[in-house]
């Protein structure tokens, strides 16, 4: 919705596998704009074909931000993704073009779009229980527990990500209160509004595309890709789905067949909860 004084950013959202990449560069070239990423899993370089990041041929149809520009191993908040998007945007708007936002990540563009939530401090303490509880007890008893403890956030979070999973935990406990409570309250005035494209297709077909996809990325050498990576397995940028679904093989816990299916589940699981956020916001 057109917000009088203020300039236009055109958002492109939906699930992975949607054709974001193509829709967005397609814009930005009949726009004359440039293109800011918010896709958390293409920030980080090496994880290039694993993230879908854009091809040569696609990075130099449009100027692209956000993509490759962090080293695996950097820890990078949503927080700090808020503050250099905003330095990034006014420096395009000044410079006298246009900006077409892309990704997956829906947490990031809200936090452009009307500010990061402000979520209680976390005592030491805290972090340290909940910590102890996933390092005794496993993955899927704090999954049970955030559940439990905040139902809307697990239905949207990916749950297999241990990090994620145990700062919404940490923010339940301490807070007494559910982690989804503290979502989307913040609204920070911005000189821009944000129209927003959602790429849209039916479920079936996304899915198709999702296993396709995963077949090409293979194809392209991920395998390899996640192999050479191996020694930042521990790190947060490597928790992304398309790399943690190899480490079993990687170990000789599970065959390649396995890890290429468990890769297609997770993806789709991934796209289910996008779209509910997409459809959402």
């Amino acid at each position: 919705m057109r917000e009088e004084g203020k300039y236009k950013i055109i958002a492109v959202t939906g699930a992975t596998a949607s054709g974001k990449t193509a829709r967005a560069i397609e814009i930005a070239r009949e726009w004359n704009a440039e293109i800011v990423s918010f896709d958390s899993r293409q920030f980080y370089e090496r994880m290039d074909i694993g993230t879908a990041k854009p091809s040569a041929d696609e990075l130099s149809q449009a100027v692209h931000h956000f993509i490759g520009h962090l080293a695996i191993d950097v820890d990078y908040s949503i927080g700090q993704y808020e503050k250099d998007a905003l330095e990034c945007i006014e420096d395009i708007h000044l410079r006298g073009k246009n900006i077409v936002m892309v990704g997956g990540s829906g947490l990031y563009l809200q936090a452009v779009e009307c500010g990061i939530d402000d979520f209680p401090d976390i005592p030491q303490s805290v972090r340290e229980r909940v910590n102890d509880m996933w390092q005794e007890r496993g993955l899927e008893y704090i999954q049970q527990l955030l559940k439990e403890k905040d139902p809307v956030y697990y239905e949207r979070v990916d749950i297999k990500n241990p990090r994620r999973v145990l700062r919404a935990l940490e923010v339940c406990v301490t807070s007494g209160q559910a982690y989804s409570s503290f979502l989307g309250v913040k609204k920070n005035s911005r000189p821009f509004y944000i129209e927003k494209v959602y790429m849209d297709m039916p479920r079936e077909l996304l899915y198709e595309r999702i296993d396709r996809r995963v077949d090409v990325m293979m194809q392209a050498g991920l395998l390899e890709e996640v192999e050479s990576l191996l020694e930042y397995r521990h790190t947060n940028a490597m928790q992304s789905v398309g790399y943690r679904e190899f480490f079993d093989y990687f170990d000789g816990k599970a065959t390649l067949d396995e890890a290429i299916d468990k890769v297609k589940q997770t993806s789709r699981n991934y796209a289910k909860r996008q779209v509910t956020w997409f459809t959402r916001h």
